[in-house]
């Protein structure tokens, strides 16, 4: 295993977590897409801070590093890329994204930062994913928050993860 394999993965949303819905007040905006204002720039070194691989789990897909990444100074990151949802998942109320989340985890340690997280999703992964896994959910409202990033932070650091992203990829100080 490579020491890029052995870092916890860091599925990032957008909508909610980094777009957040408050009521603002927000900079004017893109005309293009006025929401993108809402991004918050100092999230990004947080982000990159932490000892593990951003990866968009979003419906933003590859348009996440077009619009998104640009704003936080982050690199280009891989993407999710969902198949379709199975009937089975709403029937269990686990969210869509939650199978294909641990089958793109592929046993690696992650933490899953959306607004949409449940009881039930918690519930799923500790009974299919044999690593371990953080499901951090964030108030939509206000979006990804400093005392988020320290939540994040604490967690990698009780598994021993040290150092931060680099865009390289590669953690630095580990």
């Amino acid at each position: 295993m490579t020491a890029s394999e052995s870092r916890p993965l860091l599925f990032l949303d957008v909508d909610g977590p980094l777009i957040p819905f408050g009521a603002g007040p927000y900079p004017q905006g893109d005309v293009a897409n006025p929401l993108l204002a809402r991004i918050d720039p100092a999230l990004g070194p947080g982000l990159a801070a932490l000892p593990c691989e951003p990866v968009w789990a979003t419906t933003w897909m590859a348009d996440a590093n077009e619009c998104v990444a640009p704003r936080l100074g982050l690199p280009e990151l891989p993407v999710v890329v969902w198949p379709e949802p199975a009937d089975e998942d709403a029937r269990t109320g686990i969210h869509w994204k939650t199978p294909a989340l641990l089958d793109h985890a592929a046993g690696r340690p992650f933490i899953w930062v959306d607004d949409e997280i449940t009881d039930a999703d918690r519930a799923w992964v500790a009974s299919h994913h044999p690593g371990r896994a953080l499901l951090h959910r964030v108030d939509a409202g206000r979006g990804l928050t400093a005392t988020d990033l320290t939540v994040l932070r604490g967690w990698l650091d009780a598994a021993g993860h040290r150092g931060h992203f680099s865009a390289r990829g590669a953690v630095a100080g580990e």
